[in-house]
């Protein structure tokens, strides 16, 4: 199984992705796990950002599809035959059922929001 992360905080998986039951997992080749920044497909070369304000106002950010599009893109290519998953605050929480029938899948993308959630999903 592969599993790509989209992410703009990769550094706060390294921990959770290189120790116990996943780095062991990794170590015997039943999953390749890749960490990819959303702010290095950003268009923004100076600074690099991915989110901006709400177009009807308001408070908060949203994120930017460009960034996410070109992710995507680089991520799955042109054959991809997988699931994407955005891991966001207002998903449906991930259940064991659920992770077996994911655990099934060749090839998952998870993106993930601002907050870095990863508790909470929606497909």
């Amino acid at each position: 199984m592969r599993i790509d992360i989209i992410t703009l905080l990769p550094e706060l998986l390294d921990s959770f992705l290189n120790h116990s039951i996943v780095k062991r997992a990794k170590s015997k080749g039943l999953v390749e796990i890749e960490v990819h920044n959303l702010r290095d497909f950003s268009s923004d070369e100076r600074h690099r950002r991915v989110d901006d304000y709400p177009f009807g106002g308001g408070a908060g950010m949203v994120m930017l599809a460009q960034p996410i599009m070109d992710a995507m893109k680089h991520v799955t290519g042109e054959d991809f035959s997988g699931r994407r998953i955005y891991m966001g605050p207002r998903g449906t929480t991930l259940t064991t059922a659920k992770a077996r029938e994911l655990a099934r899948e060749k090839h998952l993308v998870l993106l993930c929001d601002i907050s870095g959630s990863m508790v909470q999903f929606s497909e």
